[in-house]
């Protein structure tokens, strides 16, 4: 009886144990279905995405080529009209770098040359105004003759001075020296590694070379000078190259250290007339 009933129990163990088989391989033949469907859309939809992917490209890149074209054109035609306004001395090559160097040389030439002609208009009307003392016109005769001293020499060159030597009553300004009065007007653009400085100081003897020599200490070095003198003021306009191992690293810092130079060669010219 109990040998029967073991039988019995192995038999319906035996059918559990194929049923649960067959059951866990149905399971992994769908699933495996299952994942090759989406495979197969996975594929066909990567596909697709790389045709839209190469004709975006294509795309982007024919937009690229004619953006890249009109910018030449666009280019082309402003040195062209550049090269119209220069003499034929600044700009004797059509290259581009002719074109451009000719008109930096071109402007600085029309800078100095504005500087002079303001210079001459500040002695005529230093004369006039003599000559009108001398005559004892009065200051309303001159006024009403329309004959009006600038306020400041070559005020007109300058536009945001980091130290304003003459005119902080007229023209309140933060970067103004508040230690000590300013001994000069300077102005400092810095675009990159260039330097442009408009400086309006009183002439004193060996001022240029003293500021060359300065400016080499500093590692910056003078590409061009434009000098301009109406007694006793003198003009510096100086083009220079900010060099590596510079230490000024804004258009403060060389301010600053130009105006340091200033006031050194003023006091060595003060003990020199002492």
């Amino acid at each position: 009886m109990l040998a029967t009933v073991v039988q019995c129990h192995l038999r319906w163990r035996c059918r559990v144990d194929m049923w649960e088989e067959k059951r866990w391989r149905g399971r992994h033949q769908n699933l495996g279905v299952v994942v090759q469907q989406a495979a197969g859309r996975k594929k066909r939809r990567r596909r697709a995405k790389v045709c839209k992917n190469k004709e975006e490209a294509e795309t982007q890149r024919m937009t690229h080529i004619v953006v890249e074209r009109n910018r030449r054109k666009q280019m082309n035609e402003h040195l062209a009209v550049l090269r119209s306004l220069m003499p034929e001395s600044y700009a004797q090559r059509g290259d581009q770098a002719s074109i451009v160097g000719g008109a930096i040389e071109y402007v600085k030439e029309l800078e100095h040359l504005l500087q002079s002609l303001e210079a001459k208009k500040l002695v005529l009307l230093q004369q006039d105004g003599g000559s009108r003392a001398t005559n004892g016109t009065t200051t309303a005769a001159s006024t009403s003759s329309g004959h009006k001293p600038s306020a400041q020499p070559f005020s007109e060159f300058f536009t945001f001075p980091r130290y304003s030597a003459w005119s902080q009553s007229h023209m309140p300004n933060k970067y103004s020296s508040k230690s000590k009065a300013s001994v000069a007007e300077i102005e400092v653009i810095l675009i990159e590694t260039h330097a442009n400085l408009r400086i309006l100081a009183r002439r004193r003897p060996r001022q240029l070379s003293k500021l060359v020599a300065g400016f080499q200490t500093l590692h910056l070095t003078i590409l061009h000078v434009n000098v301009t003198a109406v007694d006793p003021l003198i003009l510096y306009s100086i083009n220079a190259k900010v060099e590596e191992g510079c230490q000024l690293a804004s258009v403060d810092d060389i301010a600053e250290s130009v105006h340091h130079m200033l006031r050194i060669i003023e006091e060595e010219a003060a003990a020199l007339y002492c």
